[in-house]
């Protein structure tokens, strides 16, 4: 019987000292035995994932005092959300970038003309000749640019804001000119027309301008192109000065 009690007292004093040990360490190791000194958690494996709690809406705003960073998966809208402010008025926030995404919202490319001896007033549209000169580009792998058919390959798929200004001037012709323009992508026009560039060939109004500004969802790979082509009288119509026409494009989403 004494043996009996002694083994006991041995058993409890064995798992009081484990647990004080852990205590003591302020750490846990899943899958370790030493976890990172930095963490409070360190999980490892080469085969399996973290499974985070998967709650409906209903369900998030069931719980009582979610504290300040509190992580969930809102199975409703399929995203992690987190509580981005006090227990007592949760406001949940949900994570913007894609686990792929490889940019961020906000990069953006600007280009800018050289050309100003092409007829942008044809009777087929050409590619706008705006992809001159480079302005910045925050991402080289998300804007790929061709200065040579003035094209610009998007490379991974989301929101994106174009904007076009095109200053233009009529060199020679006695009819009123007014060429459009159009984004393209993949060589198909998409969204608004840009139609202001009326020239009235009157008391010296030779000089007018075109813009655009849209937002347009592509996909990676993309190729975004302006075309622009002749809508009313015929005369030839070049951008008016080095430097005065550009494309704008950022990634909002």
């Amino acid at each position: 019987m004494k043996k009996e009690n002694l083994l006991r007292s041995v058993i409890a004093l064995s798992f009081c000292v484990f647990i004080l040990s852990n205590e003591l360490s302020a750490q846990v190791g899943v899958g370790t035995t030493t976890p990172d000194e930095s963490s409070i958690l360190d999980i490892v494996s080469t085969d399996k994932g973290l499974l985070v709690p998967r709650l409906t809406t209903a369900q998030r705003d069931a719980i009582v005092n979610p504290a300040n960073a509190l992580l969930i998966f809102n199975s409703d809208s399929d995203e992690f959300q987190y509580n981005s402010n006090t227990p007592a008025t949760p406001i949940w926030i949900a994570f913007s970038l894609t686990p792929t995404s490889t940019s961020a919202p906000g990069q953006s490319v600007k280009y800018s003309n050289t050309d100003t001896s092409t007829n942008v007033n044809p009777n087929t549209g050409i590619n706008l000749p705006v992809v001159s000169t480079l302005n910045w580009n925050d991402n080289t792998s998300l804007y790929n640019v061709n200065t040579t058919n003035h094209t610009i390959t998007i490379g991974e798929t989301g929101r994106y804001r174009i904007i076009v200004n095109a200053s233009i001037t009529r060199t020679s012709g006695s009819a009123r000119t007014a060429p459009e323009m159009r984004i393209s992508v993949n060589g198909t026009q998409v969204g608004s027309y840009s139609a202001t560039a009326y020239a009235r060939n009157n008391s010296g109004h030779n000089d007018t301008s075109l813009h655009l500004n849209e937002i347009i969802e592509v996909n990676a790979n993309d190729v975004i192109s302006v075309d622009i082509e002749r809508s009313a009288s015929n005369g030839v119509v070049t951008l008016r000065s080095a430097g005065s026409s550009n494309i704008y494009i950022e990634k909002i989403l």
